[in-house]
């Protein structure tokens, strides 16, 4: 079967799979390509990997657009993702309201489960926080690092660690089986991040490409996009 290829960050994962059958049954093609750090998978594009298409934070595509690797006209907003906790589906959720909240329980936590925290959004944004909170030092040799959020989830799911938690996208959280989105950051230390998605200027595919985007951003898979974890 021909296919269109994908550079994606993590966060859209489920969402693509979601929409496969409907994008085969539209376009008689699949669809493959990498998931992960959304550094990684620009850098990726840079380096020439075959892609048809990005989905990557808004602002990266910008830059990427800027680079002339993306065409600017296709580039559409699939919608938001924050950046949650996640824990073992055994264990009790945890609840943050505030900062002091989040640093107890990060304190707690004896594994700490986190996607790249120099090239992936999330993982970022914990480094982040950690300074924020003054608990960075602290916590280094808890810190389980991961080449991207779904890694680390699944990682997560199987800790033998007493007391884990994790922080990733939550559409990486909700796609892992073993685990449960345990809730949001508190307020100062939250994260929600715009996915946006485009036809590279090298598609093998570009209408393919430009309709599996409109698969990814079309109303009537609003619901779809809800589910797997993205507001919009």
């Amino acid at each position: 079967m021909t296919t269109v290829n994908i550079l994606s960050g993590g966060a859209a994962q489920g969402l693509v799979r979601g929409l496969s059958e409907a994008f085969k049954a539209k376009t008689g093609f699949g669809i493959d390509g990498e998931f992960g750090a959304v550094g990684v998978m620009a850098d990726k594009l840079r380096a020439s990997t075959p892609a048809d298409l990005v989905i990557l934070t808004q602002a990266l595509l910008a830059k990427l657009a800027a680079e002339k690797l993306v065409v600017p006209a296709s580039i559409a907003d699939v919608g938001r993702v924050e950046t949650a906790l996640a824990v073992r589906s055994r264990d009790p959720r945890v609840t943050v309201r505030t900062e002091a909240d989040l640093r107890e329980v990060l304190r707690s936590a004896d594994a700490i489960y986190v996607p790249d925290t120099k090239a992936s959004t999330a993982g970022q944004h914990v480094a982040k926080v950690l300074d924020q909170l003054g608990i960075a030092y602290e916590l280094t040799s808890r810190l389980k690092i991961f080449p991207n959020g779904a890694t680390a989830m699944r990682e997560l799911a199987t800790s033998t660690a007493t007391r884990p938690i994790g922080c990733t996208q939550a559409t990486e959280i909700i796609a892992t089986d073993g685990i449960a989105l345990s809730g949001s950051l508190p307020p100062g230390c939250e994260l929600v991040t715009m996915y946006t998605a485009g036809v590279t200027t090298q598609a093998a595919h570009p209408n393919e490409a430009s309709a599996l985007i409109a698969l990814l951003t079309g109303a009537d898979h609003k619901e779809l996009r809800q589910r797997v974890g993205f507001a919009g």
